[in-house]
């Protein structure tokens, strides 16, 4: 069975829910289908919460309206019978009136993951309705009974394995009793939403839906985890920056994290862990050009090449010079634990017999940091900074590779490099103002 993940884009309007429909059921096989909330609704029910906060029932309420007349449009648009549109009808009313309770009660966080849940309901809702209609035997599954995370708020696996395996169980005895052993055609269920483990609503927060369907195919053992969005997969540079990009077919998982935590936003470097460690390939496609060939991320790696380049805005970066450290032990144990105090990763690191840099993307508490690093040393810091990485197969043993990336770099200035850590990345730390300048260089070396 593939599991097929699609996006808010390419559920937003009924047209777009149209053409899904018909790409879940183009094969004629069992799949096993996670929907986004239709673009546009998150961003209402966060609305609806921040007045709530607020407490400004008047303001909720006019936004819940408003929702109620986009969804209702939705329903005319999307279904051909009266018999679908009232069902339809009679589920968003439940909906929006849910959601006009929360206008009544005191109003906190837990209450908030609730109301943006919502959207997804909405959007699976209304979907399996209309492959029902359309004579599709589609089955729809509340991700609340099975998506589940643990104390530390990550996914717990075990159990989410256990219930929904006891869950399609339980529907192919159902089937098999009815006389249709053939079982479901679609089998639908929301992205993003879960509950913690206290059975409260909740969300999977990092890579959302993307993380659902990697851990449901986990979950099921599935042969593919599709995902599809409006790009026609990963490119090998930021095409708003750069002329001439084009997709890259095939990642190996180290190479997509890589790509996904240094800018490119397509994915989340976290959502594919359950189908790396399962071994299940990925693959990210278009719904806008199904038959593109997209790009698959796997467990397999292209020898001897270099894949993408993606970049990582404003970064700051610190350097601490320290004559007391030449030979002292302890003196980086000391410098992380100022970072980790205050929770603020840090990306790139280069050292020297006395002193180092470091990296980070979040200014939260640079302050504070920085007074703390002041105890060891004096401490410069350069903000405005920028992110190269460069990702492929960069084994060292690969004679030649960085002298190549190198040379596309020769007259730009650089901060900071950083080779070794990985085989599959070299970081390069630059200004943002020669950012394009680096990134189209970069193109024109490697791939044009």
């Amino acid at each position: 069975m593939k599991v097929m993940k699609f996006g808010g884009t390419s559920v937003g309007t009924p047209a777009r829910m149209k053409e899904v429909t018909k790409l879940v059921t183009k094969s004629g096989q069992p799949v096993f289908v996670v929907l986004s909330a239709m673009s546009g609704t998150t961003n209402s029910l966060v609305e609806i919460s921040n007045y709530l906060y607020k407490k400004n029932p008047e303001g909720a309420n006019e936004v819940i309206n408003q929702l109620e007349r986009k969804y209702l449009k939705h329903i005319d648009e999307l279904y051909s019978t009266e018999e679908a549109k009232a069902q339809t009808r009679e589920f968003l009313t439940a909906e929006m009136n849910y959601l006009r309770s929360f206008t009544k009660e005191l109003f906190t966080s837990f209450e908030e993951k609730s109301i943006v849940a919502q959207g997804e309901l909405l959007s699976t809702n209304m979907v399996v309705n209309y492959m029902k209609e359309q004579g599709i035997k589609a089955v729809l599954l509340n991700a609340l009974d099975f998506m589940r995370t643990d104390k530390n708020s990550e996914p717990d696996p075990t159990y989410i394995k256990e219930k929904l395996s006891a869950l399609m169980e339980k529907l192919a005895t159902q089937n098999a009793d009815q006389g249709e052993g053939e079982g479901y055609q679609v089998y639908i269920t929301q992205g993003f939403i879960c509950r913690n483990a206290y059975g409260e609503v909740d969300n999977l927060q990092r890579g959302g839906s993307d993380y659902t369907a990697s851990l449901i195919g986990a979950a099921l053992n599935a042969e593919e985890i599709q995902i599809w969005t409006d790009i026609d997969g990963m490119h090998n540079n930021d095409p708003r920056v750069v002329d001439k990009t084009s997709p890259v077919h095939q990642l190996h998982f180290e190479e997509a994290a890589e790509l996904a935590y240094f800018g490119a936003k397509i994915l989340h470097p976290t959502c594919v862990q359950p189908a790396k460690y399962a071994g299940i390939p990925v693959r990210l496609l278009n719904t806008m050009q199904p038959d593109a060939e997209g790009t698959t991320i796997s467990n397999q790696t292209e020898y001897g090449k270099i894949k993408a380049v993606a970049a990582k805005d404003n970064i700051i970066a610190i350097k601490i010079k320290s004559s007391r450290m030449l030979l002292a032990t302890g003196f980086l144990r000391k410098v992380f634990e100022i970072f980790e105090s205050y929770q603020t990763p840090i990306d790139m690191v280069c050292t020297s017999e006395v002193g180092v840099s470091m990296s980070i993307d979040n200014s939260a508490h640079l302050g504070e940091i920085v007074d703390e690093l002041k105890k060891y040393g004096t401490v410069t810091v350069d903000t405005g900074m920028c992110i190269i990485c460069v990702v492929g197969d960069l084994d060292w043993s690969n004679i030649g590779f960085e002298t190549k990336v190198m040379d596309a770099l020769k007259n730009i200035p650089v901060r900071m490099i950083s080779y070794g850590g990985s085989n599959y990345n070299i970081s390069f730390l630059i200004r943002e103002e020669d950012k394009k300048r680096a990134l189209q260089g970069l193109s024109d070396m490697l791939f044009n």
